[in-house]
């Protein structure tokens, strides 16, 4: 009987252990694959991802067999480049999946088993004599810094001599967690799909009693919904309304909704949504409009449909300045020197989304910082990436008598030699609540 390869881009979520035995493949393809250039880009010859159970660094859960559902005991990882590639090895109480066993506690049995592992790592420095040892500490991201104080101390103190070679793995962690295979950009495709179907059966009247559900009903109904399916959310679903008459408010500079979170939904109201889902160890992050109609309308208001093609031009521009190598704070600027130019008020706020919801790479603006993110937004755009692109405009809507909408749309891109696409598309036309 010949087994069939698991395909991500078959159907989403899938059973858990199909998820693990496609983790563990992607996971040997990035060790041959990426880590051999993206430690030469780091100009990195040993890398040394360590954690302890349940105070993992953010990077070591990346690098772990998907069915360790965090480190044991104390878990170091060593990963030295050679000639041939990456050579991947742990010195772990437990064997590490495909990785090495570099040591044993039975190696010593006269020496207690924390001296024993550290000696051992000394040993594979002393070995491999790199030029440059790169650990995770970072100012700028807390992906890349999760080499703990404790673990820290501990290591200078076991390398000796050999510490003076450490250096931070900052762009090297940074650049392990944002790039992709074209395979998990095809389960992005498949996993922003489910995100987008389950928006659109919370957006229904399967879900929504216009005048009886509250926006609050919806965001829990969706949170319900995914765990339903086999997903998880990696933060609690929100559901915000704007509506005729409910002014925006002003929230430290930021006009923001001003209906009440667990208010009814009621016609006319615009419904927004932010949502993100976790599978097969990768995350999105999503929002999407919805429009309850007045009776006798068919359609969404024209003045809100304007402010969507808004927003949609704004998401041009976005992606228009989405250019390799500058860095994100270069093209916040620029997206939002062209939205000036064409007098659109709008925010920037996009981020790499990919591991972690909020992802390492460059940060394309805050919400709150529009002049640019000090350290996060300096670093540069790569190639195989994958971004929420995240942004608002505001825009009045005539029909509201002049008031002010904020709309906010969130969508999952990839950039790749091939450009930059849309995963499962973008939103160019409101969900319509009857």
């Amino acid at each position: 009987m010949t087994r069939t390869e698991p395909n991500p881009t078959r159907t989403v979520p899938l059973p858990l252990r199909e998820q693990a035995d496609i983790r563990d493949r992607w996971l040997t393809q990035r060790l041959l694959d990426l880590l051999p250039d993206l430690m030469d880009r780091a100009d990195i010859d040993l890398w040394l991802v360590i954690g302890r159970e349940y105070n993992e660094d953010p990077v070591l859960a990346t690098l772990l067999p998907a069915t360790w559902l965090s480190a044991r005991r104390r878990t170091i990882l060593a990963l030295l480049r050679s000639d041939d590639g990456v050579t991947a090895a742990a010195v772990s109480h437990y064997p590490v999946g495909q990785f090495l066993p570099a040591w044993s506690p039975d190696d010593a049995p006269d020496v207690p088993a924390d001296e024993s592992q550290w000696r051992a790592v000394r040993r594979i420095v002393e070995q491999a004599d790199p030029a440059r040892i790169g650990v995770d500490v970072s100012s700028s991201f807390g992906l890349a810094d999760g080499l703990s104080h404790t673990e820290h101390r501990l290591l200078i103190e076991s390398l000796g001599p050999y510490a003076d070679r450490l250096v931070s793995a900052e762009d090297l962690a940074v650049g392990w967690l944002e790039t992709r295979l074209p395979d998990e950009i095809a389960a992005l495709h498949a996993l922003n799909r489910l995100a987008h179907e389950v928006i659109a059966e919370a957006f229904s009247p399967a879900v929504i009693e216009v005048g009886t559900t509250t926006a609050l009903d919806v965001a829990w109904w969706i949170r319900q919904r995914f765990h339903d399916l086999g997903v998880e959310p990696w933060f609690q679903p929100s559901v915000r309304l704007q509506r005729n008459g409910v002014p925006l408010v002003d929230e430290r500079g930021v006009l923001l909704p001003g209906v009440p979170f667990d208010a009814v939904i009621e016609p006319g109201d615009l419904v927004h949504c932010d949502v993100g889902l976790a599978s097969l160890g990768l995350k999105t992050d999503t929002q999407r409009n919805g429009y309850v109609l007045r009776d006798g309308e068919t359609t969404a208001p024209a003045g809100l449909r304007a402010a969507l093609r808004t927003a949609n031009r704004m998401q041009d521009l976005t992606v228009g300045a989405l250019a390799v190598g500058r860095t994100g704070n270069e093209v916040l600027a620029t997206a939002r020197a062209a939205a000036v130019a064409e007098g659109i008020q709008a925010d920037v706020y996009s981020h790499p989304v990919g591991f972690h919801g909020h992802g390492a790479g460059p940060a394309i603006g805050q919400w709150d910082e529009q002049g640019g993110v000090p350290g996060a937004g300096d670093y540069p755009v790569h190639l195989d990436t994958v971004y929420a692109l995240e942004l608002a405009v505001r825009r009045p809507v005539p029909e509201w008598g002049g008031q002010c909408v904020r709309l906010a749309l969130e969508q999952g891109i990839a950039l790749t030699a091939d450009g930059v696409a849309y995963l499962d598309g973008r939103q160019t036309e409101f969900i319509l609540i009857p």
